[in-house]
């Protein structure tokens, strides 16, 4: 089993931490992580594009010309496809892109990407995720003075209360999520990894299984 440092709030490491192999150093298929990120912008869209067919788009009740003698094409309607401001063909209407990826596909795309942070080191284990005001200036000295993490940050916690979530909220290259709330898009959108203690093993209870 992988073994990782433990630190505390002021970045000194406290111990060592012991995570399952099936999990922090599963083989990275990388397939899996594709379809798991394409699988979450799918569902993220909103869908709400719509374009107007020939009747939908006002006018066009009478006919333009009479059918024969007149040297033209016929038609039936100023508002056909083929005329300008005409109805759109086949054009797209409002509708759900989201689908389901089976259990095991999901499962292993996210021990893949969370083997991927712990092979590159872009994972840190705390003992605890301790901030003492939900001030977004005292988070940020923290990530980046305490922890040297300067750039996107991932953090998985527990139960750290209201301060971390409200300081990190206003913090555009900081998320805060519940361990069984992990995406693999979110692993991979985010530079570092940072765990508390109890949300690691959580995480790596959860997908022992």
């Amino acid at each position: 089993m992988p073994e990782m440092d433990l630190r505390d709030s002021n970045g000194e490491t406290v111990g060592r931490i012991t995570l399952p192999d099936e999990v922090f150093a599963a083989p990275v298929k990388r397939h899996l992580l594709y379809e798991a990120v394409r699988q979450y912008r799918a569902a993220a869209r909103a869908g709400t594009h719509d374009t107007k067919n020939r009747s939908d788009v006002a006018g066009g009740g009478k006919k333009p010309w009479k059918q024969k003698h007149t040297g033209r094409a016929r038609h039936g309607s100023s508002r056909s496809p083929l005329w300008r401001k005409g109805g759109t063909i086949q054009g797209p209407h409002p509708r759900d892109y989201s689908y389901s990826l089976p259990k095991e596909v999901r499962r292993g795309a996210l021990r893949s990407a969370l083997s991927l942070k712990a092979k590159n080191d872009r994972m840190i284990v705390l003992d605890r995720i301790e901030i003492g005001t939900p001030k977004t200036k005292d988070l940020r000295r923290f990530l980046e003075e305490i922890l040297g993490l300067d750039r996107k940050v991932l953090i998985v916690h527990e139960d750290e209360g209201k301060n971390l979530s409200l300081a990190a909220r206003n913090n555009p290259r900081v998320k805060t999520v519940r361990p069984l709330g992990v995406s693999v898009y979110d692993l991979l959108n985010h530079d570092y990894l940072l765990f508390s203690r109890s949300a690691a093993e959580k995480l790596g209870e959860v997908l022992s299984r």
